[in-house]
């Protein structure tokens, strides 16, 4: 049969081989684009659909709560991200096809900048014999690893240029009543399989692995990978099962990076770790955060911290709430008050430092003016101590305040 000019016509038309849309004149791009469906193919629309409008419907007809200022205010990046992170939240080894995720690639590629996955899923395991004697025996031989590893992310982060922050837990939300432990079991072929690909993701900022069971092993892995790496300011491992090993090889880290931020909080780090890293800090000259809140480090591990600030002149926030500390560290934190310049929040909350550690930081204090936040709740220096303390703190807030008011920073021209 002789095509017609209408089979012609429609041939031309097709958005794969003539993308036309970026010849129309503005009312009419205008006309075409608000009547475009969101559900075409992502191959035609990712890379030829570049108006706002457009991945603003995409986005607020899929998702309910859509703020695209976590998203670099861009409808369009928000939509990829989330997209992306949908796929790899279902993805279920060995049973999902690959392709779901590689096929997106050229797609999202020059989109993707941040990637929070909060769900990873274990492979599904056919046998139920096998897997009634995996979930029996789970608890005593660390639950099968080898059946249960999830899905490398290796293979995509390093073919996003773009990408600047991961958030991971490897865990499985809303499992009701199919719970079992080797849900939440980040193995260390897992973990092998990470760190490689965090080593080839060169423009990554900010890494978070939190809430994975990250024990000492796999925080060495992950650090020996880390080293030098040429832009992570921040990184995250809160929420795990690191012990004094670990925190020493992330002391490592501190000084073999450009590390700004470093939150450790709710692991299982006692004094040996608390000193390892208080002696990376005397020497380091770019951090600036470090959270500890909710281990164990004691006095042993506070002094330390302590005799480090000393001579630490970057660090401006320190978080060593709820780690058994008592009135040596209040007394070490006195002399750091009273030489310390950079310091501007501490937070020594859920401690013992009694009535006399209370004395001392108060005495420590009557010359700072730097310090503008002094958490000391539930810290038993008593009443009126924690009243005065706050009392200065706001002052020097105050003043500070009133400093940028009257010296405000230059604008870059």
């Amino acid at each position: 049969m002789v095509p017609t000019a209408h089979t012609k016509l429609s041939f031309s038309l097709s958005p794969l081989e003539n993308p036309i849309l970026d010849r129309l004149l503005p009312e009419h791009q205008r006309k075409v684009l608000d009547r475009l469906s969101t559900g075409l193919p992502l191959a035609v629309t990712a890379n030829l659909i570049s108006d706002e409008d457009y991945w603003k419907r995409c986005c607020t007809e899929r998702w309910q709560a859509c703020d695209i200022s976590n998203y670099g205010d861009s409808w369009k990046q928000m939509f990829f991200e989330r997209h992306l992170e949908n796929i790899l939240k279902c993805f279920i080894p060995n049973t999902t096809d690959p392709n779901q995720v590689l096929d997106l690639i050229p797609l999202c590629k020059d989109y993707v900048r941040k990637l929070e996955v909060d769900q990873f899923l274990p492979p599904v395991q056919m046998d139920q014999e096998e897997r009634d004697d995996l979930s029996n025996t789970g608890s005593d031989f660390g639950f099968g690893e080898v059946s249960i590893h999830h899905y490398d992310l290796g293979v995509l982060i390093t073919a996003l240029p773009h990408l600047e922050e991961l958030h991971l837990t490897y865990g499985v939300k809303d499992c009701g009543m199919n719970f079992e432990w080797n849900l939440f079991n980040f193995t260390h072929q897992d973990c092998c399989n990470l760190a490689v690909a965090v080593k080839m993701c060169h423009n990554l900022k900010v890494f978070k692995l939190t809430r994975s069971k990250v024990d000492d092993d796999k925080t060495r892995l992950l650090v020996r990978n880390l080293l030098d790496h040429p832009c992570l300011v921040e990184l995250n491992l809160s929420h795990n099962l690191i012990r004094d090993k670990g925190a020493q090889a992330v002391g490592k880290l501190i000084n073999h990076s450009r590390l700004q931020t470093l939150d450790l909080c709710n692991n299982q780090i006692h004094h040996l770790g608390a000193q390892a890293l208080a002696r990376a800090l005397a020497e380091n000259s770019t951090l600036t955060s470090l959270n500890l809140r909710l281990n164990c480090v004691e006095d042993k591990g506070g002094e330390a911290i302590g005799r480090a600030l000393l001579t630490n002149t970057t660090l401006k926030s320190i978080h060593l709430g709820s780690n058994n500390l008592s009135e040596p560290t209040a007394m070490l934190f006195s002399q750091v008050l009273a030489q310390n310049t950079s310091l501007m929040n501490i937070n020594f909350s859920c401690n013992h430092l009694g009535l006399d550690g209370g004395k001392q930081l108060l005495e420590g204090l009557a010359d700072n003016k730097a310090l503008t936040k002094f958490n000391l709740r539930l810290a038993e220096v008593g009443q009126e101590t924690e009243y005065l303390i706050h009392q200065i703190v706001w002052a020097n807030r105050e003043e500070m305040r009133l400093g940028s008011l009257q010296h405000p920073p230059a604008k870059p021209i």
